[in-house]
């Protein structure tokens, strides 16, 4: 787990969009077979404020758009965002 916790707060810092998405998926496809931990559903509330963020500025878009653009799309790949912390 700490390999893998490594891997993905790396990709967060470098904060190109697609590693966050990728972080984010991978979380999701995760929390599918388990439980995440705390800080796993820390990082995942992170990647979600920052993606749902960097779209809705760079497109001018309302956030709470953006977050239902997301879900949307999430849903066609089986996956759903938990509540927020």
């Amino acid at each position: 787990m700490k390999d893998r916790f490594r891997e993905n707060s790396d990709k967060m810092r470098a904060g190109s969009l697609l590693e966050i998405a990728e972080v984010l998926k991978g979380l999701l496809v995760l929390q599918v077979n388990k439980p995440l931990s705390f800080r796993e559903r820390k990082m995942l509330d992170r990647a979600r404020h920052m993606l749902i963020t960097e779209i809705a500025m760079s497109r001018s878009i309302p956030a709470p758009e953006v977050a239902e653009m997301l879900h949307r799309a999430l849903l066609k790949a089986s996956l759903a965002l938990p509540p927020a912390l």
